[in-house]
């Protein structure tokens, strides 16, 4: 396998806790940084930390876990064909495998998932430890489109389908769908296409459910330019500078090459 090229690390200026300074050095996350301050194994200027929420300039301090020096990780941007089945978490209390598995054997620094998709959904997620380059994927007015293909247990009418592109009231939320298009279909089932611009819980799953039918398979295939084609199940592909231009809008630019898969 070839070394990742990566871009240099931007300076991090900004004074922030010690949990959050050791997650935007890319070197794990929130919470086990938490952890690894309570277990007394983390130093700054040569002192042990005994607060995960001390407040530090990361340009201006030296800090250690377990006697080894911590700096900036370059930034990796990864797109990976999460598999049905797998939590888009680091750790799973009941022990079920994560999407971190997909990552085994691979020469990279803690990398966090850039939004989420439940267990039983299935397809494109972007990880990275670039948390200013998330945070912009993720907010709302960004209007970043999410396009997921969607199994259906009926076959929709033209009044089912122009349910699904009004979205849906549920819980005093309003569900709001971009677009909404039959892709094909059989005697029981469908295959549709759903387009959204936001990120709400199960957004696309209680929009199907309003509309009256169940979702059988929910595959996130597309997200702004970026298209999850032919990436196998459980492999990961490194973005290059095209790739992470915002807007994330319009026609898809290939991925960069495959490093790996998991099965």
């Amino acid at each position: 396998m070839k070394p990742f090229r990566r871009p240099p690390a931007p300076g991090t200026a900004a004074v922030v806790s010690l949990a959050r300074a050791l997650s935007k050095l890319g070197f794990c996350s929130r919470t086990q940084a938490e952890k690894l301050v309570r277990e007394g194994r983390v130093e700054v200027d040569g002192r042990r930390a005994r607060h995960a929420e001390l407040r530090i300039d990361p340009q201006r301090v030296r800090l250690r876990v377990d006697g080894q020096a911590v700096s900036a990780a370059s930034r990796v941007y990864l797109m990976l064909n999460k598999p049905r089945g797998v939590v888009t978490t680091t750790s799973d209390p009941e022990g079920r495998q994560t999407v971190y598995a997909c990552l085994d054997g691979l020469d990279l620094p803690f990398l966090a998932p850039v939004g989420r998709l439940d267990r039983a959904s299935e397809g494109l997620l972007l990880m990275s430890n670039d948390t200013r380059w998330a945070q912009r994927i993720l907010d709302p007015a960004s209007g970043v489109e999410k396009t997921y293909h969607v199994q259906i247990d009926r076959v929709p009418d033209e009044a089912f389908m122009a349910r699904l592109q009004a979205g849906a009231l549920d819980d005093g939320e309003m569900l709001t769908t971009r677009a909404a298009r039959l892709l094909r279909h059989g005697r029981r089932n469908a295959w549709v296409e759903m387009v959204i611009d936001e990120g709400r819980n199960r957004q696309i799953r209680r929009i199907v459910e309003a509309a009256g039918a169940e979702v059988l398979r929910l595959v996130r295939v597309g997200i702004g330019q970026l298209e999850l084609g032919d990436l196998p199940k459980g492999a990961v592909r490194e973005l290059g500078d095209a790739d992470r231009t915002l807007p994330l809008a319009g026609r898809a630019v290939p991925a960069g090459k495959t490093l790996g898969s998991a099965r």
